[in-house]
């Protein structure tokens, strides 16, 4: 759990179980996918699932949305705001807990590749 509270970034299982061993390598894989587990049951880690991907996990306790990068994943955090929560009649017998956004699209490090890749390619055709 201290590691995921110092994170900025949102690592995965796998990110998350190195970091404990390095610091402490009795600690096995096992141990640490399970405590992931629990901490999310819990409430106290949030797991945010990347499409294709690993799921990356979230200890921040504040509330906010998430930005995921399509090109390279990157898991960024977006200020909170409230969501409308849909009418009751969209929700059938459904218990609605919370609502919260997943923004997809480029993140500022792939769009400026994108961008100098498609400016590069404007010069060659020229």
């Amino acid at each position: 759990m201290a590691f995921l509270m110092e994170q900025n970034s949102h690592p995965t299982a796998a990110e998350t179980f190195e970091a404990v061993n390095r610091v402490d390598p009795r600690s096995s894989r096992a141990t640490t996918y399970n405590n992931l587990r629990d901490l999310v049951k819990a409430g106290l880690v949030r797991e945010v699932a990347v499409e294709g991907r690993a799921a990356r996990y979230d200890a921040k306790g504040m509330r906010h949305h998430h930005f995921i990068c399509d090109r390279c994943g990157e898991v960024e955090d977006v200020e909170w705001y409230n969501v409308p929560n849909p009418a009751s009649r969209h929700l059938g017998k459904r218990v609605l807990r919370e609502c919260e956004i997943i923004f997809r699209g480029l993140c500022t490090k792939c769009a400026q590749r994108r961008a100098s890749t498609s400016a590069s390619r404007r010069v060659r055709s020229h």
